[in-house]
């Protein structure tokens, strides 16, 4: 019995002393503090101004050491996603992939019509709003009273009014992205303007 209390506090000791050597690494590799002083009559005691200096220099809280911001493509800030999926809401989707850049709904069909449906496909192939960033192909289920079902791709005018209704929406959206980041961040946006 005294074995395995001398056994449970050994490992208990070398557990702490692992974990207290662990927090030293971690700690050790953040490096020492970087303070460097400035000269108080080149920096603005005005904040904004400051806050503007700073982002016209690249400067900012960074984490890891990282030279540079990365890009980040987020689903809820890609406009063309964001209206192609307010536009087929309506429809169940069977695959929604952001990073795949593919949207493809369930069969669907109004009034409960089981002898006609269709089917949606939207691939993304650009994150810029223009006519040649989706590729939509909209299928056509048709079956007769056996249930022999037939499927086509419909080339009608259903794609072209799709795509012409998602880039509107995707328009407006990035146009109230833009007015919402003026509000946000007018530095930003005044250096914006004179390029």
């Amino acid at each position: 019995m005294k074995s395995i209390n001398i056994q449970q506090k050994f490992l208990r000791t070398c557990k702490l002393i692992l974990f207290f050597f662990t927090i030293a690494f971690f700690l050790n590799s953040c490096g020492p503090l970087k303070y460097k002083p400035v000269d108080a009559r080149k920096v603005s005691p005005n904040a904004d101004d400051r806050v503007k200096k700073n982002i016209e220099e690249g400067k900012g809280f960074r984490l890891m050491g990282g030279k540079k911001g990365g890009t980040f493509d987020f689903a809820s800030s890609n406009y063309l996603w964001r209206a192609t999926l307010d536009t087929i809401d309506f429809m169940p989707l069977v695959s929604a992939n952001y990073s795949g850049g593919i949207v493809i709904t369930d069969w669907y069909s109004e009034n409960n019509n089981e002898n006609e449906s269709i089917k949606i496909s939207v691939r993304f192939l650009s994150n810029e709003i223009r006519s040649d960033a989706l590729d939509i192909k909209v299928f056509l289920k048709e079956c007769d009273g056996s249930l022999n079902c037939t499927i086509n791709q419909n080339k009608g005018k259903l794609s072209s009014e799709l795509m012409a209704s998602i880039l509107r929406k995707a328009a407006r959206y990035e146009k109230e992205g833009v007015e919402k980041n003026k509000k946000k961040n007018p530095y930003i946006n005044s250096d914006l303007k004179t390029q």
